[in-house]
């Protein structure tokens, strides 16, 4: 009895275990998917994904890239491909068109090499034509410049054109343009910061500049920066990071200064910069000394500030004459501040500046006039 009870028992554990060895055997045979699945029925996407969507392919057509060769030469053909950075004196970026003629905006910083070496400009539509295109106008002092498209088959639309005075943390951000060569690559995200200050190739410190998180690397320069309406907000300019690839902090040049300064490069190939005709001691010696404002070192001659008699500091004896405190009812707490304000109110147009001078604030008017790259 007791070894039919065994016998009972063991039989009883090799049909359990039965299923479990052969499962590795029985689950191919019976699981296998050998034949094209079924597919699923999505639905209908998000709302925000249907609107990140229709902007994308609204604006896309509207963004190109640009190609700017300072040496052309039929060996560069022969080259390993290098998008989104330099080989063989070839810098690339992102550009977008402005208007029906064909100008086309990006950064002075793609296409300065080409400009200065008398190079060639190419700019790939996003259908995948390539077109030549011809240099209207840079302004270093904003990293902008304006190209002019040749004969192009199909013109896309100008970009819709919005503002930067009223941008608000944390408004969404979207960015078109060529990182590494990719084409029409999207990446999204917020308005980090705003009234950010930015150094440009020219010495000038741009003031107003918007900060994001969405992604920016080499290759998205000259590139749109658009808000969830799709209207231009600023354009894409440059990255910080210790790698060179994006690391969450972009910024962009606000569409207001945009707005401003292409007309002008479109009318006559240049930017006239208004100033009062100072220069301006540097900001980390007046901030040693404790001065909160802009030190005037020295006035220019026949400029709007001489005129006014403003005066600078004394080279017998080293006495500071003006610290400009206020212009047009703002404070000036540094150079950008002042730059800003006189780049506001525009060539010819009056400003007025809250000077101090021996302890004393006092108001004076002045008319701005076209100066140098690296003068006020």
């Amino acid at each position: 009895m007791p070894d039919r009870t065994v016998r009972i028992l063991a039989a009883a554990v090799l049909v359990l275990l039965a299923p479990y060895v052969a499962q590795p055997y029985l689950q191919p045979l019976l699981y296998s998917a050998d034949a094209p699945r079924v597919i699923a029925a999505r639905g209908d996407l998000a709302q925000s994904e249907q609107t990140t969507v229709a902007l994308f392919e609204r604006a896309s057509p509207s963004v190109v890239h640009v190609f700017a060769q300072s040496a052309a030469t039929g060996r560069d053909l022969l080259d390993p491909d290098d998008e989104g950075g330099e080989q063989s004196g070839t810098q690339t970026g992102t550009g977008f068109v402005w208007d029906g003629a064909g100008h086309v905006v990006t950064n002075t910083h793609v296409v300065q090499n080409a400009a200065r070496s008398g190079g060639s400009v190419s700019v790939r539509m996003s259908d995948g034509e390539v077109v030549s295109a011809t240099l209207v106008g840079l302004a270093p002092s904003y990293d902008l410049a304006v190209l002019r498209l040749g004969r192009v088959t199909k013109m896309p639309p100008p970009l819709a054109i919005g503002s930067s005075e009223d941008l608000k943390v944390g408004q969404s951000t979207f960015a078109i343009g060529n990182p590494f060569g990719l084409d029409h690559t999207l990446t999204t995200g917020v308005i980090s910061a705003v009234r950010r200050r930015m150094p440009t190739s020219a010495g000038r410190e741009l003031s107003g500049v918007i900060q994001t998180d969405a992604a920016i690397n080499p290759g998205n320069s000259g590139g749109p920066l658009l808000d969830s309406a799709g209207r231009l907000i600023g354009v894409n300019t440059a990255i910080v990071s210790p790698s060179g690839a994006s690391a969450g902090i972009g910024f962009a040049i606000p569409v207001d200064v945009v707005n401003r300064v292409v007309p002008e490069l479109i009318r006559v190939g240049r930017v006239r910069n208004p100033g009062i005709g100072i220069i301006a001691a540097q900001e980390a010696a007046s901030a040693r000394l404790g001065i909160d404002g802009v030190v005037v070192l020295r006035v220019l001659p026949g400029s709007p500030a001489a005129q006014a008699g403003l005066r600078g500091v004394d080279p017998q004896t080293g006495d500071i004459g003006d610290v400009i405190v206020g212009a047009n009812d703002r404070p000036v707490h540094r150079l950008a501040d002042l730059t800003a304000a006189i780049a506001e109110a525009g060539l010819g147009a009056p400003v007025t500046l809250k000077v101090e001078r021996d302890g004393r604030i006092r108001e004076i008017r002045i008319t701005t006039a076209e100066v140098a790259e690296n003068r006020r």
